[in-house]
């Protein structure tokens, strides 16, 4: 069994400024600290405390998929002809090397993972589907839904204009 992850005590300053960096994280200390109402060198032992916690993974660029000619996106239910412990660590371990796979969820439902797979089109899809996925340990069966359009994805938050 996985081990839960301890919460972090967090105070309003702290909320902030996980908020902020959120909106822009590659804001400088300086203007973070403006942002959040502190003074540079609090704000700066916060943020080493919020990074050595582990609340503050790390920073990303995101990066717009289209213009990477990878705007197609399909869900894909996985079902599983085995669910004990070690097959799960198996499926789990095989998945995390696909890249076309960007999230992978273990579900409580009718079907065990669900899995969000981005490529460049459906053929491109079909055949991550048949030579990548439909192979991943104890895989019984899978079934495919395609998203017509992206109203809102993890990582693109709204700008404070409404953007």
């Amino acid at each position: 069994m996985a081990n839960l992850p301890q919460t972090v005590d967090l105070d309003e300053f702290d909320r902030r400024i996980i908020a902020a960096l959120v909106e822009d994280g590659r804001m400088t200390v300086t203007d973070l600290a403006d942002a959040v109402g502190l003074s540079k060198t609090p704000c700066q032992v916060r943020l080493k405390r919020l990074q050595q916690a582990g609340v503050i993974r790390g920073f990303r660029a995101i990066i717009d998929p289209a213009k990477l000619g990878l705007d197609h996106i399909a869900f894909t239910e996985v079902k599983l002809s085995d669910t004990r412990e070690a097959a799960l660590c198996e499926f789990n371990a095989a998945v995390r090397r696909i890249a076309e796979v960007e999230e992978c969820h273990m579900l409580a439902s009718n079907f065990d993972y669900l899995l969000k797979v981005r490529t460049a089109d459906i053929r491109r899809y079909r055949i991550v589907l048949g030579e990548k996925i439909s192979a991943l340990p104890h895989v019984a069966s899978t079934s495919t839904f395609v998203a017509m359009e992206t109203v809102m994805e993890a990582g693109h938050r709204r700008t404070k204009s409404g953007r």
